[in-house]
């Protein structure tokens, strides 16, 4: 036997503070009265008999609904789940290159971020069982969500990752971007957020997955110490480049914040992703349209797993209504008690 909300059973305090003011010694006063034989004899009724019942029938009542309030329950069952999971901490390129329109189809306009974004959301949902979390990078990596079979919560933050917006500051007849290093590249980083988010992980099967267009151009960390510091954590990294080198069309704004279609040169920088990979016993993978992304996370999807026992205790057999229903009973009799019987309100 548990209870679900115990907390409430601190109403039982004011409960006993009302108990104590209802049968409290009161002073009595007496007068002297000398033929006492005159006074009429004291012949209880049953009215009177039963209007000291009200008070304790109140408090019986009152006292039951405390403790249906605190929903005790017992477990009803109890399963224990065995499941092959792995720990998969998915790290995503969100720079300014990200914008590029070379994953386009001739009915629908889409940048190489929205492709990663709908073939990750499918990637996630194949794999119920697995801890996945999300690190997104530019000039700086950022965690929007931490190793969690909640996929859906999962799904959601995924559903907000946008590419950092080009914010320009005119001087005169000039324009100056002003977030110039959240439009570039922090691999570096970006891995050493991973390996962190990895490290206290209890599945043994730990791998990230690195999706970058371009090369690493920022951060406090290079890309070859971070891989290093991933294979001494015994994680597996496995890197994806999008796209190719030259110039692609992009989505991009103007000063006033209007989206505009313009042209955008890209490196991908193959070798620092392969060299990462190598490093780590990953492997490199290269991407250059939708298909092959999505082929791409389904040959990661064969990768080892670790076999893991969850034990559920989500269902419960609720005895709130044994304490609930005769409790209302005996609120109903106390007030019937009162109004009727002793004609007053308590």
């Amino acid at each position: 036997m548990q209870l679900g909300n115990p907390s409430y059973l601190l109403l039982f305090l004011p409960l006993a503070a009302a108990a104590w003011f209802i049968y409290r010694r009161r002073v009595r006063q007496a007068l002297l009265f000398a033929p006492f034989h005159r006074l009429p004899a004291n012949r209880a009724t049953w009215r009177t008999r039963l209007r000291p019942l009200a008070p304790l029938l109140y408090l019986l009542g009152a006292a039951l609904a405390i403790i249906a309030l605190a929903r005790p329950q017992t477990t009803f069952s109890r399963s224990v789940r065995k499941s092959d999971a792995i720990a998969i901490q998915m790290v995503v390129d969100c720079s300014g290159s990200m914008q590029a329109l070379d994953f386009s189809t001739p009915d629908k306009q889409r940048t190489r971020l929205d492709v990663v974004k709908e073939t990750f959301a499918q990637f996630v949902q194949k794999r119920t069982g697995d801890l996945i979390g999300l690190i997104t990078f530019g000039g700086y990596a950022s965690s929007r969500a931490p190793l969690t079979l909640d996929h859906d919560a999962l799904l959601h933050s995924l559903k907000g990752v946008e590419t950092a917006r080009e914010r320009f500051k005119r001087e005169g007849q000039n324009l100056t971007l002003i977030n110039a290093e959240e439009m570039l590249t922090a691999i570096g980083d970006a891995l050493a957020t991973g390996c962190t988010r990895l490290e206290n992980s209890e599945v043994k099967s730990r791998i990230m997955v690195l999706l970058s267009d371009g090369e690493s151009n920022t951060g406090l960390i290079q890309p070859a110490e971070a891989a290093k510091a991933a294979k001494t954590m015994g994680i597996k990294v496995y890197t994806i480049g999008i796209g190719s080198t030259g110039q692609v069309p992009a989505l991009g704004r103007d000063e006033y914040g209007r989206p505009v279609v313009g042209v955008m040169n890209v490196s991908l920088n193959e070798e620092q992703l392969r060299n990462i990979a190598d490093t780590t016993g990953g492997r490199y993978f290269n991407v250059k349209d939708p298909k092959g992304l999505a082929q791409t996370l389904e040959t990661i999807s064969k990768l080892e797993r670790t076999a893991i026992n969850t034990e559920l205790y989500n269902k419960y057999d609720e005895h709130f209504l044994m304490f609930l229903v005769p409790a209302l009973v005996l609120l109903c009799i106390g007030a019937a008690i009162n109004s009727w019987l002793g004609r007053q309100i308590l």
